[in-house]
């Protein structure tokens, strides 16, 4: 069984945020599978697909983003999932807008959503799929990672999130390594 998760804060007001791009992208994948996270667990909305006869959970915590890992740790926990199939997709403030990349383990990069999800599974060798958001230096981050994201940036993160879904299909299908040199933009 695999754990795929997408992290955003919720409610409506932050839909269209730079935070929010784990949904997003998780919610592009649920599509291209004709399914809807729409099932209430552990304080998490989730929706389970099979593919190729395995079990695959796409969730969405439902609590701040800063508290992911507190409704991760409960799926874990409860369906037994190795930390070695759980993938997380995330915003990342360190890559340029209309870039992404995808990792084996590392810091958390002063992401509190990774940080929580490396509090809870006492570990930062957990895969990660890292959308781009670029930093405004001279903006409190706060208040960029929670701002509305402008059209054109808006459109280069939609090219990302377009993807993920064919991201997604190969990280079933081919290793780790195989998947980072095929995707992994320079």
């Amino acid at each position: 069984m695999k754990l795929i998760v997408g992290l955003g804060n919720i409610g409506r007001e932050y839909e269209h945020t730079r935070h929010n791009v784990g949904f997003q992208a998780i919610d592009n994948i649920a599509r291209k599978y004709h399914t809807a996270i729409d099932k209430d667990k552990f304080g998490g909305k989730f929706t389970k697909i099979k593919i190729n006869d395995e079990d695959i959970i796409l969730l969405k915590p439902q609590k701040y983003i800063n508290l992911s890992g507190d409704v991760l740790i409960n799926y874990v926990n409860y369906f037994k999932i190795p930390i070695d199939d759980i993938l997380i997709i995330c915003d990342d403030l360190d890559l340029p807008v209309g870039k992404y990349k995808l990792k084996q383990k590392g810091s958390s990069g002063g992401h509190n959503g990774l940080k929580n999800i490396e509090h809870n599974l006492k570990t930062n060798e957990y895969k990660r799929l890292k959308i781009g958001i670029s930093n405004d230096k001279n903006a409190d981050t706060k208040d960029y990672v929670l701002g509305k994201i402008p059209l054109d940036e808006a459109n280069k993160i939609k090219e990302i999130i377009d993807i993920v879904p064919d991201i997604f299909n190969d990280y079933l299908n081919m290793s780790f390594d195989n998947l980072m040199n095929k995707y992994n933009r320079k």
